[in-house]
């Protein structure tokens, strides 16, 4: 097995990387791994540095929260060191304002590439940010004291980082609205119950149990987890003919490429 490598650690963000497994770490404990900025720019840089070989990243935060959410230091007047405020960026035309927001999501985007499984291991509290950020991932384990909300409506805004899209997919428009609407908390049963988590364990188990998971993507063949990975991606926006259609040819492809007879 390779040695533990690292690969980049800055602004609040580490990135591992062990064989085909990455872990991107969120290392700022002490503030509950509350976001800025700077950590969205890290996180995309992240996405930008893992190796051709990686096919499983895992998403974690340090310390008894996953992530609080935004730093409420950006609606200050003075916003962050070097970096406009918030309050700052509002007073920016409309087509600068977009290309700021657009910037932000590029750090939760990366994680539904078809070539890479992300997995959230999310304890504690999840809130906002946070909580698209494990939203961001294609899988979710959680520990038993998870706690998710969505807070931004509370705050007269709305969740702008890429969140509202894959919670809809899992809980459906109704839900999605109730939790986003009144920003409540959502447990860990609950989370399982309606679909936000795919597996819940107790605290100490969620290293052992996310590490289980991986090795269980790993033994499927990379190209045949990348086709299955594009079907269900599409399959909400096709027909059901549609969809037919598509797995006939990923199918063909498979079928092509065991026989050696691929590109």
């Amino acid at each position: 097995m390779a040695s533990l490598d690292s690969v980049l650690d800055k602004d609040g963000v580490r990135l591992t990387v062990e064989d085909a497994v990455a872990t991107v770490t969120l290392t700022n404990a002490a503030k509950r791994n509350a976001q800025s900025p700077a950590l969205w720019r890290a996180l995309t840089e992240a996405g930008r540095s893992l190796p051709g070989n990686v096919r499983v990243v895992v998403l974690c935060g340090e310390g008894k929260s996953f992530s609080a959410g935004l730093d409420r230091q950006a609606f200050s007047p003075e916003g962050f060191d070097g970096e406009p405020s918030f309050l700052d960026l509002a007073r920016g035309s409309d087509e600068e304002l977009d290309a700021v927001i657009a910037e932000y999501q590029e750090a939760f985007t990366w994680w539904r590439r078809s070539d890479l499984v992300t997995i959230a291991a999310v304890q504690g509290h999840a809130i906002g940010a946070g909580f698209q950020l494990a939203l961001a991932c294609d899988l979710r384990v959680v520990s038993e004291d998870v706690q998710f909300a969505m807070r931004e409506t509370s705050l007269g805004l709305v969740p702008d980082l890429t969140g509202t899209h894959p919670l809809t997919g899992l809980v459906g428009y109704a839900r999605a609205l109730e939790i986003c609407a009144t920003g409540r908390f959502v447990h860990a049963a609950e989370a399982e119950r309606i679909g936000l988590a795919n597996l819940v364990v107790p605290t100490g188990e969620l290293d052992g149990a996310v590490r289980d998971l991986a090795g269980a993507l790993l033994a499927a063949p990379r190209d045949a987890v990348i086709e299955t990975k594009a079907l269900l991606q599409g399959a909400a926006s096709r027909t059901y003919e549609d969809q037919r259609v598509a797995e006939r040819a990923a199918q063909a492809r498979r079928l092509r490429d065991l026989a050696g007879l691929g590109d």
